[in-house]
């Protein structure tokens, strides 16, 4: 990366400097401490760094500094200046060629780091009842879920991504009631759901499960005896659509762990002897309490209650401690923000049995609005809402990704509907394909014959086929050089790409990556607004080809980490 490039020969240069006592009091450096920052100005360099910090040991003033460090660096093309106590930095044509000859060199693969220690990695998201259809912030972690898989596998992990189906509790059989009085209906039963608030709770009277009953009625004459039966037939049912959907969305689960089975297979009730024998476990008011304070939670936590049954955390920890047992090395969640306070609890669990509680990570996120002509639409379960596949079938799974991508994990998401749909440069998805689209229209003129439609005459192609793919294929760094002054932004553009995943993949952010492409996409229609590609002067012309299919080869490498597809034509 460039700006290793830039620290690295700075920080050579201070250990030569240091060397030959020009620099004060200075006896030895330890590198590291210095941080490559974007000057202000942009006159000023495309990269600075502040060796302010060193006149506390240097005893000198910082630009005495600055213009020491200086005489010892190996500036090759690039220029260097002092401003105060900033060294700056201006990339020479070497290693902005070298920056495009990379891309060409590495293919789909630029960007990917080639010293990364792999891990095994379980990523757990989305983990939804089997008793609805997905609202909306269903889709957010689906998105940034798969998002976020699709870049830890790029920077070199092994992921395994896996669906936690809460199919245990008395959920599953408040589905099986509601879906009795729904089968009563299509039956022609003078029935509906009770008008009592709290009673209604105990019953999902979405229209969503009318249809299940229909299904339930084409292979059975009535309702069976056991609402069991009814319970299992509805979250089949609903488990399929759910996983349609996840298909329809271009999210891809390794495994979905049923919950239920967890509690078959005994693994919940040997975790709790478990917990028993090794003394973290106590009784009180005919219950058994976890001491998970003894670990950092703010008090201690019921795992089994009076009746004898368990609490919902008590399965938690079963499937934590099942997940590392699998031996991966991290695990890694997606939850909504109202469960923050269960992160310290089952990070206690994890400890108190013997394992580390830093292989688990917790990515707490914060819901989505959905805006519809400026009004912010409610929405609940018990009630009509407003589902991820009504947003899909009104916007498109491209546009649903990236706007659920694009906003940090922490941060509540404003959908626009509207703004979603719209084919404008305001809508950022349209944006950033149609970037990619108009790449591959320039190219295509650039290597296609024309025909015209009147005359039936044909017009030869700038550059043929073979020159195109030899430019590439062979690409010399004399090549670029007679764009580099307009493109050098765009070119500075791609190579910040490499810096971006590895950012990206050790924060486990993903919207960094939605605004990478708006920005890239801003460098390249503003590249394209002041430079002719297709022109009278073939080895600019040429140059200015190599670019754009530079700019097409990133674009298409980020879209296929977002999800979102890289059109060729719009």
């Amino acid at each position: 990366m460039i700006k290793d490039y830039f620290i690295n020969g700075v920080e050579s240069a201070i250990e030569k400097a240091v060397c030959e006592g020009k620099l004060g009091q200075m006896s030895e450096y330890n590198k590291g401490s210095l941080v490559v920052e974007r000057p202000k100005n942009a006159d000023f360099g495309d990269f600075a760094i502040n060796v302010s910090s060193l006149a506390r040991y240097a005893k000198i003033a910082p630009p005495m500094i600055a213009n020491a460090i200086l005489s010892y660096v190996d500036k090759d093309d690039n220029e260097y200046s002092v401003i105060g106590g900033f060294i700056n930095f201006k990339v020479g044509t070497k290693l902005l060629a070298k920056t495009v000859a990379e891309i060409f060199e590495k293919g789909g693969n630029y960007g990917r780091p080639e010293d990364v220690k792999s891990e095994k990695i379980l990523l757990e998201y989305i983990s939804a009842n089997p008793t609805g259809p997905f609202h909306i912030g269903h889709g957010r972690w689906a998105a940034m879920g798969s998002v976020l898989a699709n870049l830890l596998k790029f920077y070199g992990h092994e992921v395994y991504q896996e669906f936690y189906i809460n199919d245990a509790g008395s959920q599953i059989n408040k589905l099986g009631n509601s879906l009795a009085i729904r089968i009563r209906q299509e039956l022609g039963e003078d029935v509906d759901f009770p008008s009592d608030e709290i009673e209604r709770k105990n019953f999902y009277p979405g229209d969503y499960l009318i249809p299940v009953a229909k299904k339930y009625l084409e292979t059975h004459d009535g309702l069976p005896k056991d609402v069991k039966e009814l319970s299992d037939f509805a979250k089949f049912e609903m488990e399929k659509i759910q996983k349609d959907l996840l298909d329809n969305f271009r999210v891809k689960f390794d495994n979905f762990y049923s919950e239920l089975t967890l509690h078959n297979s005994g693994k919940v009730d040997a975790c709790v002897e478990k917990l028993k024998q090794s003394g973290k476990i106590y009784q009180k008011d005919g219950a058994y309490w976890f001491k998970s304070s003894d670990y950092g939670d703010d008090q201690d936590r019921v795992i089994k209650k009076a009746d004898g049954s368990n609490t919902y955390l008590t399965a938690d920890i079963a499937y934590h401690i099942d997940k590392l047992e699998r031996g991966f090395d991290r695990l890694i969640n997606i939850w909504g923000a109202d469960h923050h306070g269960y992160v310290a609890r089952v990070k206690a669990s994890i400890e108190a049995l013997g394992y580390d509680p830093t292989k688990l990570e917790v990515l707490l996120g914060q819901l989505v609005n959905l805006v519809i002509n400026g009004n912010e639409v409610r929405m609940g379960k018990r009630k009509n809402m407003v589902t991820l596949e009504d947003l899909i079938d009104e916007v498109g799974v491209d546009a649903t990704r990236f706007w659920m991508s694009m906003r940090n994990i922490d941060t509540t998401l404003d959908f626009d509907i509207e703004l979603a749909k719209t084919k404008s440069d305001e809508n950022p998805v349209f944006y950033v394909q149609y970037a990619h689209a108009r790449a591959c229209s320039i190219l295509r003129n650039l290597t296609e014959d024309k025909i015209n439609t009147e005359t039936g005459e044909k017009t030869p192609a700038p550059l043929s086929k073979s020159e195109f793919d030899e430019l590439v294929n062979s690409y010399d760094v004399k090549t670029v050089i007679p764009t580099l002054d307009t493109a050098k932004k765009l070119i500075l553009k791609l190579e910040e790409f490499k810096s971006l995943i590895k950012t990206s993949a050790e924060t486990r952010q993903v919207y960094t990556i939605c605004r990478y492409v708006q920005e890239l996409a801003g460098e390249f229609h503003s590249f394209y607004n002041s430079n002719r590609v297709i022109c009278e002067d073939r080895e600019l012309m040429k140059s200015r080809a190599v670019l754009v299919c530079a700019v097409k080869q990133v674009l298409a490498i980020a879209l296929g980490l977002l999800g979102v597809s890289a059109p060729e034509r719009m």
